[in-house]
Parts: structure tokens; sequence; C-alpha cells
């Protein structure tokens, strides 16, 4: 497996992907509607271009003989400023897998890129949110270091999920 930059290129594979994994772990969770609006806004090939393109975003792929198995993306700037404890926070926004190669450590080496770009960028805390009722995800990120720091929420079209913020500070 491979880790490489995102390039223009790959804003339609990394929307498609980003679709196919959010319905695939949390598809039966909305009314149709609600679903389709939050698609149509947060993985549209157009968003995830202008993403890619964004200077203050870091946007890494895991590919295995050209087929794309996952991606993350950091934004090198704080998504909860009010729940900030470093000088320097930055976001994990998203680390996506494809839902047919899980477990095959592609989250794990998406996160040991993620925690070192940090470190280069000199940031001295990671924020992220993850569903409230995802365990794994929160297991995942507490064997990083993560640990909860607030109780938010996350909209997926006019429904409003319980989310929780989980930070790590960074040794600096």
């Amino acid at each position: 497996m491979d880790l490489r930059q995102a390039a223009a290129a790959d804003a339609a594979t990394l929307a498609a992907l980003g679709a196919t994994s959010f319905v695939a772990k949390f598809g039966h969770l909305y009314r149709p509607a609600d679903l389709q609006t939050f698609l149509a806004g947060a993985h549209t090939e157009e968003k995830v271009a202008r993403e890619i393109a964004d200077p203050t975003m870091r946007v890494m792929l895991a590919e295995e003989d050209g087929q794309l198995l996952g991606f993350c993306k950091l934004v090198m700037a704080c998504g909860w400023p009010e729940h900030a404890r470093g000088g320097n926070t930055i976001e994990l926004k998203q680390l996506y897998t494809d839902p047919s190669a899980t477990g095959r450590g592609i989250g794990a080496q998406l996160m040991d890129w993620a925690m070192a770009e940090a470190v280069r960028f000199g940031a001295d805390e990671i924020q992220l949110s993850v569903y409230a009722d995802n365990p794994g995800a929160q297991k995942f990120y507490a064997r990083y270091g993560f640990a909860k720091a607030a109780d938010i929420h996350f909209m997926v079209g006019e429904q409003r999920d319980a989310e929780f913020l989980f930070a790590r500070m960074l040794a600096g």
C-alpha cells in the first residue's frame, strides 16, 4: 500500500469514496432526503477539488495497485476554537476507508501520517469529531492518545446527531 498527496485529478474518486464510506457506515440512520442533502454538500467532486486546492488543507490517499483504499484530511486550523487548549490547534477532518478494505491497517497508516504531519506543521493539539454511537472509531482514536473533550453535534440534513469532540495534545 502506498500513501500519496491528493491531486486535482483525484477529486471525483475521493468524493465517490467519501460518499460510499459514509453511506455504508451511517446511511441507515437517516431519512433519504436528509442523507441526500448531506451528500450533496459534503461529498461532491467540486467540494473535494476545493479542499485539495486549499493551502490550509492536507489530503493524503492510501492506494494499492492504483485503487483508492482510503484517505485522510487535515485542516491546518482549529475546528472548535471554543474547546482548544493549544496555541496551534488543527483538525483531523476525515479518515475514511473503502468499506471492502476495512481491517487491513489503512486507517493506521493514514493516522500515522496525520500525526507526523501535525508535528511537522508545528501543531500542539489535534481535534476531531466522532459519532457518539461509534465505539469502534472512538477506540481507534483512543489508541492514538485522543480523549473526549466535549459534547458537540453534527448535522445530516435536518437531523442533528450527537458527536464527541476528541482531542490530543502533542509534545512540543
